[in-house]
């Protein structure tokens, strides 16, 4: 009903500003003036509301900076993340001080140079000097940027995979999420979604020898200061597998295998203590991936080794889950 409402009077807002400029209209047909004509109380108007309005939206931006910052997410729980997050705080610094200095600049002037009749606009054709200066100046600026941005970006993809990496596989289809440890061998077995059929929903290879001792589970358990790498299948529609608080985002597509390595660096504990005791992981789909999209999460557990053996050795191979349900 509130929403009815609300619609209700924007409409008669619309309607009132529009009867407001027709009534302006006829007035000024009646004092023979022309609606189309500039006068300088007109430009004075337009120059004090650029200065008005141009300042309180600033003002607005820093309201917003100020009261919605609790709302940004804590620092990276990864290794890579710090350097991403490395990244991020340069551009945002970058982006803030252009805006924070060209934005008044651009209110004052628009102000300061409003039209008047007494006063010529000064004709300025061209100057070299400035041209170089603006464009080469940028031009270096976003040139080491996007070089520094290249190196974070490739230190963070391609991860080295090592005896000590942990590879987990994650399933996505509509709509949620299941892993697949790699087992004692730390090899997934292979897989295929034309053998996805009965209790083998992920289509596993199960004449292939490092198959039978992968392990399928509704939630995903890692080891803090271990790396883990993470590879990627889709069943149905392409998903994105986004971990925000890992900053680890990779899309699922249907037919090929992507994969992203890290190392988690704080565990669920840590960081319940500094979020609350209602925070977890959750790897999200941040794909549109149809009506369920919304429901789509799995949790991930971040623990310490032996937790994560004593997890582990409670879940039950492939090959023994399959013998059990036939």
């Amino acid at each position: 009903m509130s929403v009815f409402l609300i619609l209700v009077v924007a409409f008669l807002l619309i309607v009132t500003l529009v009867q407001l400029l027709r009534v302006s209209e006829l007035l000024s047909k009646i004092k023979n003036q022309d609606v189309n004509e500039v006068s300088d109380n007109d430009n004075n108007t337009q120059g004090w509301l650029f200065l008005v309005i141009g300042f309180g939206f600033i003002a607005f931006v820093i309201w917003q900076m100020v009261n919605w910052s609790h709302l940004l997410l804590p620092p990276a729980a990864s290794e890579h993340g710090v350097q991403i997050d490395g990244l991020m705080n340069i551009s945002m610094t970058l982006i803030l001080v252009v805006f924070f200095v060209l934005s008044p600049m651009l209110f004052i002037f628009a102000y300061k140079y409003r039209g008047k009749k007494s006063r010529k606009a000064y004709f300025f054709s061209h100057n070299n000097k400035l041209e170089v200066i603006w464009t080469v100046a940028p031009t270096i600026v976003l040139t080491a940027l996007i070089i520094y941005g290249l190196k974070t970006w490739d230190r963070a993809m391609n991860v080295e995979v090592t005896k000590n990496t942990k590879i987990i596989e994650v399933y996505a289809k509509q709509f949620g999420w299941t892993a697949r440890y790699s087992g004692e061998d730390n090899v997934l077995g292979d897989a295929n979604f034309r053998l996805v059929r009965g209790p083998n929903v992920l289509g596993v290879d199960m004449l292939d020898p490092h198959a039978a001792d992968d392990k399928i589970t509704r939630e995903v358990h890692l080891v803090v200061n271990k790396p883990v790498m993470l590879k990627f299948r889709s069943q149905d529609v392409i998903h994105s597998a986004y971990l925000p608080h890992f900053r680890v985002q990779m899309n699922c597509v249907p037919g090929i295998i992507t994969q992203f390595g890290f190392t988690p660096n704080k565990t669920t504990k840590e960081m319940k203590e500094q979020e609350g005791d209602e925070f977890d992981y959750i790897l999200l789909c941040n794909k549109i991936c149809g009506g369920g999209h919304w429901n789509m999460g799995i949790k991930f557990i971040v623990e310490t080794q032996e937790e994560y053996d004593a997890w582990y050795a409670k879940q039950e191979t492939l090959g023994k889950q399959l013998l059990t349900l036939k």
